[in-house]
């Protein structure tokens, strides 16, 4: 079937850490209208064709789980998500890296990186994937030390800032909005840093502060004592990072599923597609797939 047929192909995101940074953004990539991909990539190019008959099949990414304290631990990176089959170059966009704890302290790579966790130093956040995601932030060291944003894939997660009075974590880097739907929606935001609020005192600052979500669903950081939220599902944002406390042990958020389009004139849609949900723009007939599916040409 002579094309084009445009895609919107959006990971899974990460979770945040246990003690602190916010999971990344899954990475995203796209061929529509000229829209540029994650990371400030280039719009890609088209699918040009696809053989009749042929069933191709769609990956959409999951969430990485959130981790849970006193097991102190990275947050789980997101999964893969992607279009495939015979006659057709694969197509996969990466699952957001999971944020960093206190050890090990480094965000995770992915999609988009996850931020650096609570630590007595400076720990890095992840690296995003060329053309589909941004780096996490960085946390630092000092009162509350302040843990980074995870990355989105409209910018990067800002780094924590330790300055007195009152430590900041980072908030999540922002999502990047696509109209491939037929209408505008921001995909892929990171999840913000955790705060501890209890050492910010002990070291002569006010209580420390955890980063919002980036725009595009990205999860919250907590406070001490609280959960981290969520990154939305079907948006492909990481969640926010915990700072867990103690009995109860505290979750950070869970990394949102990811969400995969196709886009087509609707004189050459077959109509035949598994688990996805097609609606019209105009003259375009509009698959999304929130789950794994598949498109027979």
């Amino acid at each position: 079937t002579t094309g084009p047929f445009n895609y919107l192909i959006i990971a899974g995101g990460a979770s945040g850490g246990t003690r602190g940074g916010g999971g990344g953004a899954g990475g995203m990539r796209s061929s529509w209208n000229n829209e540029t991909s994650g990371g400030g990539g280039s719009s890609e190019s088209q699918i040009a064709t696809l053989i009749i008959g042929n069933q191709y099949t769609i990956d959409v990414g999951t969430g990485g789980a959130s981790v849970n304290a006193p097991t102190w631990s990275q947050g789980t990176d997101g999964a893969d998500s992607s279009i495939s089959g015979t006659g057709m170059t694969t197509i996969t966009s990466e699952g957001g890296g999971g944020g960093g704890d206190s050890s090990p302290a480094y965000g995770r790579d992915g999609g988009s990186g996850g931020g650096g966790g609570l630590a007595n130093a400076t720990s890095t956040g992840g690296s995003g994937t060329a053309n589909q995601g941004y780096p996490g932030g960085n946390g630092n060291p000092g009162g509350s030390a302040p843990s980074g944003g995870g990355g989105g894939a409209g910018g990067a997660g800002t780094s924590g800032t330790p300055a007195s009075p009152s430590p900041q974590s980072g908030p999540g880097g922002p999502g990047l909005a696509s109209t491939i739907s037929g209408s505008s929606v921001t995909y892929a935001g990171g999840g913000g840093g955790a705060a501890h609020t209890g050492y910010g005192p002990a070291y002569g600052n006010g209580p420390g502060s955890p980063g919002s979500g980036g725009s595009g669903g990205g999860g919250a950081g907590s406070a001490t004592a609280t959960h981290g939220t969520a990154g939305t599902d079907g948006l492909g944002a990481g969640g926010g990072g915990a700072y867990g406390g103690s009995n109860p042990w505290y979750n950070s958020g869970k990394g949102g599923d990811g969400t995969v389009y196709l886009r087509m004139a609707t004189s050459i849609y077959s109509g035949t597609q598994t688990n996805g949900t097609v609606t019209t723009s105009g003259s375009d007939t509009i698959i999304r797939w929130t789950q794994d599916g598949t498109y027979t040409a």
